[in-house]
């Protein structure tokens, strides 16, 4: 198994994934081989919490142009991590 800071890149910092918190879900980017398992072993790890949902999805890049050149951002993907009543990420934002 892979180290949780392989699994886990950096927390999701929106308007909408700091709602969630009131919600007491958490959203990560993460590697896009990582699978449901592997990310909830890796933020019960690091975290030391119970998770008890994991919800992935994956981000397509955005076209960007520069000039007459047009590119794309990375493709991504996301973990929305539900964790048990009671158990709390301090500092997610600062992470």
């Amino acid at each position: 198994m892979r180290d949780a800071r392989d699994v886990l890149k950096r927390p999701v910092v929106s308007e909408k994934s700091v709602g969630l918190i009131e919600e007491n879900k958490y959203s990560f980017w993460v590697d896009k081989a990582a699978n449901k398992i592997e990310i909830k072993a890796a933020v019960e790890k690091m975290f030391k919490v119970k998770v008890l949902d994991v919800r992935t999805l994956n981000v397509d890049g955005k076209k960007k142009r520069v000039g007459k050149y047009v590119g794309k951002t990375a493709d991504r993907k996301k973990a929305i991590v539900t964790l048990k009543a009671g158990d709390r990420i301090e500092g997610f934002a600062g992470l």
